[in-house]
């Protein structure tokens, strides 16, 4: 079976080229104690999600942007919190490469029926205004 063919109208559409699913200078946190230790940072909650930001130490590698995503029972059955992560997912593609910091991690967590239901450039705002708010005065 022969993969499909890129799509005709794009940015890339003579080259074949698409743009890559994930981000290269994102990363993706899988372990439990990088979530915890974003827990105990600063925070910033939007009306589409809350947003954890830490500044990773001396220790810890410091290049590139490492980010997680959680969604709790309260967001709904496993379709809905699939779902809620999922535009979670994107929003992060496309706003952290220019909004985030290197060196960072942050935790993007899903708010009950209403992630998966709000307009998504409205959740690209609540990101990029949760970022500066939790940028502000800090280096």
């Amino acid at each position: 079976m022969t993969p499909p063919e890129a799509p005709v109208n794009g940015v890339n559409a003579n080259t074949g080229i698409t743009p890559p699913a994930v981000s290269v200078c994102l990363s993706t946190m899988q372990k439990r104690p990088d979530f915890l230790r974003a827990a105990r940072a600063r925070r910033q909650g939007t009306g589409g999600m809350m947003v954890q930001a830490r500044r990773r130490s001396n220790d810890e590698p410091t290049q590139g942007i490492r980010v997680g995503f959680t969604c709790s029972k309260k967001v709904g059955n496993a379709v809905a919190r699939n779902r809620a992560k999922r535009r979670l997912r994107e929003v992060a593609r496309l706003i952290l490469p220019d909004h985030g910091r290197d060196g960072w991690d942050y935790v993007l967590i899903g708010r009950a029926e209403v992630t998966a239901s709000r307009p998504f450039d409205q959740l690209q705002n609540d990101l990029i205004s949760a970022l500066k708010k939790l940028h502000q005065d800090r280096t």
